[in-house]
């Protein structure tokens, strides 16, 4: 049996995270080669992940960070919310945020079998693997998201919760307005508006709330009817639609108003409202 260092010991679990007594013994079956073993560990964490993979990930964090092309989020669950608020769980949901936003992959599955910038040669699935294997829970990568950045928009992101709900927003007209975006988006997450404006609430959506007005002023007056209903439908639109909707840091405007007053040519063109397990 070979001999292994103390030092040996620490080093392949600074590159690892992996517990001492499990990178001990991969160290002895490597007769002490650290490569060996590192990738012994690996092979170990696959396994250790599958035995978990039907495990329920019911707790979680939504990351986001921004790179030279795109603004990314991601949503990472874990099986308990002790873990997630564990230091390597949030070290590992940042790492995965920043890969997403430097690489700006088409698609979950193809990001997973990237090869990631932290440590070469390693997919983002096999690192996923290796801190199951180093938690002990299941962990997944449950989905991304990455905006494009360009020079006619802005975007702001905001996280509310320590991460449990985070909301992007995009302003469309120029760029800086960064700050404003990010307080739209903090309106956002305690507003919870359904649609960005008027124009994108579905004709459907539309036609049965005119039904419900139409229900419940039955014996109006025919010459005020209209009137009643284009009321009520504005009164919609201002719970429903994130333009109407008064300013959380100002309700005397709407949502709209304070986005014109920094810049005419500025408009709210989008917004994604994620929160946790949804």
């Amino acid at each position: 049996m070979a001999e292994v260092t103390v030092q040996q010991i620490k080093e392949l679990r600074d590159r690892t995270g992996v517990g001492m007594g499990a990178c001990k013994k991969a160290l002895v079956e490597a007769s002490g080669d650290l490569e060996q073993a590192i990738v012994a560990l690996r092979k170990a964490g696959m396994a250790s992940a599958a035995k978990k993979e039907s495990r329920a990930t019911n707790e979680g964090i939504i990351s986001f960070s921004e790179g030279p092309e795109c603004v990314a989020l991601v949503e990472v669950n874990a099986e308990t919310d002790f873990v997630v608020k564990n230091d390597r769980f949030q070290e590992f949901t940042k790492v995965i945020a920043d890969e997403i936003a430097k690489t700006n992959p088409s698609s979950l599955e193809d990001f997973l079998k990237q090869t990631i910038a932290k440590d070469g040669g390693v997919t983002v699935e096999e690192y996923r693997h290796s801190i199951i294997q180093t938690i002990g829970e299941n962990i997944k990568i449950s989905r991304i998201l990455t905006i494009p950045k360009n020079s006619s928009k802005s975007v702001g992101v905001y996280s509310h919760m320590g991460g449990k709900i985070v909301v992007a927003v995009e302003i469309e007209g120029g760029s800086g307005a960064e700050d404003m975006a990010k307080d739209v988006a903090m309106h956002v997450a305690a507003s919870s508006p359904e649609y960005v404006n008027p124009k994108s609430v579905p004709g459907e959506i539309l036609e049965k709330e005119k039904e419900i007005i139409k229900s419940q002023i039955q014996g109006k007056p025919e010459n005020i009817v209209d009137k009643i209903i284009d009321g009520k439908i504005n009164s919609f639109y201002k719970d429903h639609c994130l333009t109407e909707q008064p300013f959380v840091k100002d309700d005397k405007k709407s949502v709209s108003e304070v986005v014109s007053a920094l810049n005419k040519d500025l408009k709210v063109s989008q917004f994604t409202r994620w929160s946790v397990g949804e």
